[in-house]
């Protein structure tokens, strides 16, 4: 399948992000897009990652566009830089999906591309300009620091004091900084899992080898949590202490909390918790980081923040950490996620503190190597035909009768409450399926029993 935007970015095989390819998307970009005082770009650390990186800086300077080169760095690290420097900015990374794989992040100025954005720049893949002489200065940055600054500026050396936090390395980019960042709050750091190939990590689909070694090592260390991200950084991973991962879309709501936001922005994939927590509005959306900034920017002058249930969590006002300010991020990041829900949980424990909210949780999972069109074939046999629908309810236990919504695939409200959702992926050849329960382990058989029956419908 050639590279295509998704929920995400650009994202394709690394055989098929030629060079050339690479080149044409950055100058349709710079062409359709303002970047301001210049280019930054930052990269993974994917094997393909440094070569694609130099073909956007080549490509970039080509245009005549000053490049600051940023090096291997997490995505909304990049990102802060950038817009510190009123820069757009190009990160290289395929996120969680494996490493024959990889993609584009494209950044204005005051943020991630909208779904508008990224049509203009397709449209301009149909012009493309001549080859051209590189006249774009190129200088190169390093800005971790600043970014490891935003936090421990914002909620001070005692923040996570007492607290001892394992932090799974693996080879997500920002793993240094992530533990910086917990040490300066104070944090006691227990460092597991540090590797030099690359480990495609989905934070909201985790195998259950990676559980049971997670849960050992909580155990083992005698740790309060532990907690890693995507392989750029963007999406958080956080173990309790009673060795359960706390869903991406909890540690959303807890944030969202601690922060006194009146608006969260959510996609429509995210728990329905959220909804008992007497925010002022609960806005939902497609699944995909664009679609929640829009959402965002159209909530108006307000505390809104919003998140996906991978995780991610954007800042869309100027808040105030207990020690200082922690001004808008409008990008999804993984460091606020970790850090307030770690803060609110204090000696009690992340378990105490999940267990005093809405009891919704999800699970999610997908089939991999299945053709889009296949899956989108599926998905609209099941939402169109209500026969095939109930037969596919009735393998699950389920009652045929169900509420659905096509905001984004097919989600289905059963009788009981429980929330069944499918949905083609956007950038790999793979079938979401979501779930909702009253409980985790709910949730989980829930799953399980889906992902049997859409085996057997694809066979």
């Amino acid at each position: 399948m050639a590279p295509k935007f998704g929920t995400s970015g650009l994202r394709g095989l690394v055989s098929d992000l030629t060079p050339d390819l690479v080149a044409r998307h950055v100058a349709a970009f710079l062409r359709a897009c303002p970047v301001g005082t210049g280019l930054h770009v930052g990269r993974d650390l994917r094997a393909s990652s440094p070569r694609i990186a130099g073909d956007v800086i080549a490509a970039a300077r080509a245009a005549g566009v000053p490049v600051t080169d940023c090096g291997a760095l997490p995505t909304p690290a990049l990102a802060l830089s950038a817009m510190g420097a009123g820069a757009g900015a190009v990160m290289v990374t395929g996120s969680h999906i494996p490493a024959d794989r990889n993609g584009l992040k494209f950044y204005l100025p005051a943020g991630e591309i909208s779904k508008a954005e990224e049509a203009a720049i397709l449209a301009q893949l149909n012009h493309p300009a001549p080859p051209a002489p590189a006249s774009g200065a190129q200088t190169n940055a390093k800005p971790g620091p600043n970014y490891v600054t935003r936090y421990t500026r914002a909620f001070g050396p005692t923040a996570l004091s007492g607290q001892r936090i394992g932090v799974w390395s693996q080879s997500a980019v920002g793993r240094d900084l992530l533990i910086e960042i917990l040490s300066n709050l104070g944090a006691e750091v227990v460092e597991i899992g540090r590797r030099d190939d690359f480990l495609p990590v989905d934070t909201e689909a985790v195998d259950a080898p990676i559980r049971a070694m997670l849960a050992e090592a909580v155990a083992s260390h005698g740790l309060q949590a532990l907690v890693s991200t995507d392989g750029d950084g963007d999406r958080p991973l956080m173990v309790d202490d009673a060795g359960h991962i706390l869903p991406g879309d909890v540690l959303g709501q807890i944030t969202a909390r601690a922060l006194g936001a009146q608006i969260v922005v959510t996609p429509v994939s995210s728990n329905t918790g959220v909804d008992a927590l007497r925010f002022d509005q609960v806005i939902r959306t497609k699944i995909g980081s664009p679609f929640v900034i829009a959402g965002m920017e159209g909530a108006g002058p307000a505390r809104v923040v919003g998140y996906e249930a991978n995780g991610g969590f954007l800042l869309g006002f100027d808040a105030q950490g207990p020690a200082g300010p922690l001004p808008r991020l409008m990008t999804r990041d993984s460091s606020l996620p970790i850090i307030a829900p770690l803060m609110q949980a204090g000696p009690a424990g992340l378990a105490a503190l999940v267990a005093r909210g809405p009891q919704r949780f999800t699970a999610a999972d997908r089939l991999e190597n299945v053709a889009t069109a296949q899956s989108a074939a599926l998905v609209a046999q099941l939402r169109d035909d209500p026969d095939a629908r109930a037969e596919f309810l009735h393998s699950l236990g389920a009652a045929p009768q169900a509420q659905v919504d096509l905001t984004d695939g097919l989600r289905m409200t059963l009788g009981s409450g429980r929330i069944v959702h499918l949905r083609p992926s956007g950038n790999a050849p793979e079938l979401r399926l979501y779930t909702e329960a009253e409980a985790p382990e709910a949730a989980s058989e829930l799953l399980a029993a889906g992902l049997e029956a859409l085996r057997a419908q694809l066979q």
